[in-house]
């Protein structure tokens, strides 16, 4: 099983196990998906350069307001969350949930599947 494959799979697995989870990306830090669990409506490359640009942003916040390395960008709309976390180096997990999503469960499940990615990576 290649790499990408193993990441597809880790990516489901998170999908499938946590019933908040709607969907989630592996992304590096230049915005290229790295392996996907995405509806096919989302384009891909839009979502890819939406969340560098999101962690970009967040790492430059938590410079200037002397809060340390960015751990993690929660985004809270109407129809649900965004949450990003760094992976391993140079990568971040983006998983999309429901506006139900009880959060540190949706931490606690990303985290784990972090684990798993830096295994693979």
């Amino acid at each position: 099983m290649s790499r990408v494959d193993h990441l597809n799979r880790i990516l489901r697995s998170l999908q499938s196990s946590s019933p908040d989870v709607e969907a989630c990306a592996l992304i590096s830090e230049d915005g290229l998906i790295i392996a996907s669990a995405l509806p096919q409506h989302v384009d891909e490359a839009r979502v890819g350069a939406m969340s560098a640009t999101l962690l970009a942003l967040g790492t430059r916040a938590a410079t200037e307001l002397t809060r340390g390395d960015v751990q993690e960008v929660l985004v809270r709309g109407s129809e649900g969350y965004a949450v990003m976390m760094s992976s391993s180096s140079g990568t971040l997990l983006l998983a999309l949930a429901s506006k139900y999503a009880k959060l540190g469960l949706l931490f606690l499940d990303v985290r784990r599947a972090i684990e798993e990615v830096r295994k693979v990576l």
